[in-house]
């Protein structure tokens, strides 16, 4: 009963994770779309919004990836999720680092 319910929460991060992402992606494309019919300066506050809906995304993944492993912890399952988990993190810190700098470099303008 508890690793199904275990299970079950993991899904959920990912699907939650996965939503945001998605979510992010159309409003960028939106945004993208109406800043180039009315020609205005949009690129830097689009991109900002969507890589914090990324780097959030990406926190969700590995909440549930973290659920997950508790199941079943074999020496296999950790190790993967050690590296999917620090490749994740290096990317969300990465993208969390470039949208403060173009959020700094936005407001210097």
């Amino acid at each position: 009963m508890g690793e199904f319910l275990l299970t079950g929460i993991s899904l959920a991060f990912a699907i939650v994770g996965s939503i945001i992402i998605i979510y992010g992606g159309i409003r960028a494309t939106v945004n993208t779309i109406i800043g180039e019919v009315k020609r205005t300066n949009y690129y830097a506050n689009t991109r900002i919004d969507f890589t914090r809906k990324i780097a959030l995304g990406l926190e969700f993944f590995i909440a549930g990836d973290l659920i997950k492993t508790i199941i079943a912890p074999t020496f296999d399952e950790v190790i993967i999720l050690v590296i999917i988990v620090s490749i994740r993190t290096i990317i969300g810190f990465t993208l969390s680092k470039e949208s403060q700098e173009l959020e700094e470099s936005n407001w210097k303008k």
